[in-house]
């Protein structure tokens, strides 16, 4: 067995992919390098082609693009990468919103704070787990 995962990213790779993946658009061997702040071309092409050989991204007018999606779970809005997991958090927001203002009722009831407390651990769970996958794309 090679010992080898489903994640062949590492290091200067991830970085190098998570570029491309952000960037949305084909990128030159000098963008990377520029972007990424990498020491010489050289260095811009080795993780590039590793990729490529790995069949992560295409060579595409002129440039690289991704040609396979690592992060999934993610949804792409002009230049913004968003973890689906966010459209929970909008959606515990806006309850929680609506319900500490729209449906407050004018006495305070027990069901009611349980609710609401219910609600703000969906939102706190739900931040976490968008936080966790925002990560993969944004971290460095």
């Amino acid at each position: 067995m090679s010992g080898r995962t489903d994640n062949p990213l590492g290091g200067t790779t991830l970085r190098v992919y998570r570029y491309l993946y952000k960037t949305g658009k084909p990128l030159g061997i000098h963008d990377v390098q520029r972007g990424l702040g990498l020491s010489s071309a050289s260095v811009a092409e080795y993780h590039l082609k590793k990729l490529l050989r790995d069949g992560l991204i295409r060579e595409d007018g002129g440039g690289y693009v991704v040609d396979r999606v690592m992060f999934e779970n993610m949804v792409r809005l002009g230049r913004w990468v968003l973890p689906f997991q966010s459209a929970y958090a909008a959606f515990f927001v806006t309850t929680l919103v609506m319900m500490v203002t729209i449906l407050r009722p004018a006495e305070l009831t027990s069901s009611y704070v349980f609710a609401v407390a219910v609600n703000l651990a969906a939102l706190g769970f739900s931040l976490y787990e968008t936080w966790k996958a925002a990560r993969l794309v944004y971290r460095d």
